[in-house]
């Protein structure tokens, strides 16, 4: 029953829709009731960050533009009012775009935002208190049990946000849907409206730009089991949930194999045995909500003796790998190895397995200075390195990697780190972080566009992949505490999803609000590159950089992201029907 009236208010509304004046002033209407209560509900883009001091809004319309196979996310958000909410709970059943055009809720996915609460913020100038990241599901996108997103209460004077994911399924046909969702509780029922405009066009399963987020599988023992060192069929068991989660954000845990114990290298009986628990997941048969979704890159963890790095170049290339794979030579030397630690491996595996990529953190500046340049396939820069403020980095450093990449088979990475905020206590912040710009950042208490803002540098720059040192780091006590390296979540984008925490019966790896916000990065570079192999590389690269001038500019205005990306999308069919487009929803008023 509670279906079927869904159905005919959405109908009702896209009827209304054809005719836009009645419906804004209808619209108009609802958000003034609404207003006159005690408590708010609102509309809220995926930009914004929620806190419990954000000061309630009015829209109560979410405007959605995207491509099959795409991610789009917003918020509904709830204001308590004088006198709070109480078991709040919310429905969205589905978006309709006519009697046989329907995409249903296995698409639509709830969250509640979990706020963790930070004491000692990022530097600089960072607000102390309570900022949302964790993400508790109504249904689990791992298992698909139901979990204990809802009831929820939201104090008097504070607010609170729900989550929204939506995936437009591959076979959505173009056009305009809506959808509405129920925000229901003591006292409350409020209703926002979606709209979705589905373009003919389509994003890829696998992100075209190659991704290496790593993970310390220890890590993941401790915040499930409460001991590092589980053992390898639990590890087996928990990875591949991590794995399924990160597929579905787009990104590759490249590392994410049961490890030997208190050991570095893997755990790996043979390579029948790892193709049949992994391969799934590097040929893109494991399920997943983006159908043939696979791994980007494979870390070789193998011991360092020629006869394994052999074996492994040649069970990599019989089961087609070896163009994913890379050997991690050596992580910024001089500090985290020597200069000579880094020649002599390079050197071992260029010998011994020559088609191998190896793969080094440093500039092409200091390897030039120390030598190994010719046994070096992949360059992954620090952000900071490549167009820096700072000498001898000060400006764009791009040009001075033409003649490297010039080489066959060479690629240019990009990564960030804790240098984007300071990495020690007391060390004084990069003074370009400032309100308005600012290096990208994947930290909790940073605005939701500089954790958008890396996969765009990556474009500009002509990066093939990004590298992130680690996912999993405070896993442990990330509901309590993500502090490291002088920032909250830096190395940690997962949240561990026991039982007595969500709900349910199984435990699963839960995602942050960062890693949606990366999902969002991820495919803002599959618009860029699709404008720029449609023919038109100008105007893509002129959009980014009119967002994103320098490295260190990235604005805090989620809206900008928002209008570039619409801009894209816009450009990109006019360039595949040969004729101008009309703007697209929320192209110039993007929030």
């Amino acid at each position: 029953m509670a279906d079927s009236r869904e159905c005919v208010i959405t109908l009702v509304a896209m009827s209304l829709l054809t005719r836009g004046a009645v419906l804004l002033l209808l619209l108009s209407s609802v958000s003034a009731s609404a207003q006159s209560l005690s408590h708010a509900v609102w509309a809220e883009s995926a930009m914004v960050k929620v806190r419990p001091q954000t000061t309630p809004r009015r829209d109560s319309v979410v405007p959605l533009v995207g491509a099959r196979g795409e991610w789009l996310s917003f918020q509904v958000a709830l204001h308590g009012g004088a006198q709070g909410l109480r078991n709040v709970s919310a429905r969205f059943p589905a978006l309709v775009g006519g009697l046989h055009r329907r995409i249903d809720a296995r698409n639509l996915l709830l969250y509640r935002e979990a706020l963790l609460d930070i004491t000692q913020p990022t530097p600089p100038g960072t607000e102390p208190g309570r900022w949302p990241d964790g993400l508790i599901p109504d249904v689990d996108e791992v298992v698909g049990e139901q979990r204990a997103a809802f009831p929820f209460d939201v104090p008097a004077g504070e607010s609170r946000a729900i989550w929204v994911d939506v995936r437009v399924p591959s076979d959505a046909s173009p056009g305009l849907y809506l959808g509405v969702v129920e925000v229901m509780g003591q006292g409350l029922r409020e209703h926002v409206l979606v709209t979705l405009t589905v373009v003919d066009a389509e994003l890829p399963s696998t992100s075209s730009l190659r991704t290496a987020f790593l993970l310390w599988p220890p890590h993941v023992c401790r915040a499930f089991t409460g001991d590092p060192s589980c053992p390898a069929q639990t590890q087996v068991y928990l990875l591949k949930q991590f794995h399924r989660l990160a597929l579905e954000h787009r990104i590759t845990l490249a590392s994410a194999f049961p490890r030997l114990p208190d050991q570095p290298t893997w755990d790996l009986p043979d390579y029948d045995t790892f193709a049949e628990r992994w391969g799934p997941f590097l040929e893109g048969s494991a399920p997943n909500r983006l159908p043939g979704a696979r791994m980007t890159s494979l870390q070789y963890l193998g011991p360092a003796t020629a006869p394994d790095l052999s074996t492994f170049e040649l069970e990599a290339r019989a089961r087609g790998w070896l163009g994913r794979a890379f050997d991690y030579v050596g992580d910024e030397p001089p500090y985290g190895t020597s200069w000579e630690a880094v020649a002599e491996r390079a050197r071992l595996t260029r010998s011994a397995a020559p088609d191998l990529r190896t793969f080094l953190t440093a500039t092409v500046t200091e390897v030039e200075a120390h030598g190994p340049l010719d046994d070096i396939d992949v360059l992954t820069v620090l952000v900071n390195f490549i167009d820096g403020t700072q000498p001898p980095y000060e400006g764009n450093q791009r040009p001075k990697y033409d003649a490297f990449l010039s080489r066959p088979n060479r690629e240019l990475w990009l990564y960030q780190s804790c240098m984007s905020h300071g990495c020690a206590a007391g060390e004084p912040p990069p003074p370009e972080n400032r309100p308005g710009q600012g290096w990208p950042s994947y930290m909790v208490d940073r605005s939701a566009a500089k954790a958008r803002g890396m996969q765009w540098l990556d474009f500009i720059m002509g990066a093939r992949g990004e590298l992130y040192y680690q996912t999993v780091g405070l896993l442990s006590t990330a509901w309590t505490t993500q502090f490291r390296f002088n920032g909250n979540g830096d190395g940690t984008l997962f949240y561990p999803g026991l039982p007595s925490v969500i709900g349910g019966t199984t435990a699963i790896p839960l995602p942050s609000i960062r890693l949606k916000l990366i999902r969002q990065g991820l495919q803002d570079y599959e618009w860029l590159k699709r404008v720029s192999d449609a023919g038109d590389p100008a105007f893509a690269r002129r959009v980014a950089t009119e967002l994103i001038p320098h490295a260190w500019a990235v604005p805090d205005d989620g809206a900008r992201f928002e209008r570039a990306r619409l801009r894209l999308i816009r450009r990109y069919l006019e360039l595949r029907s040969g004729h101008a487009q009309p703007q697209l929803p929320g192209e110039e008023g993007a929030r």
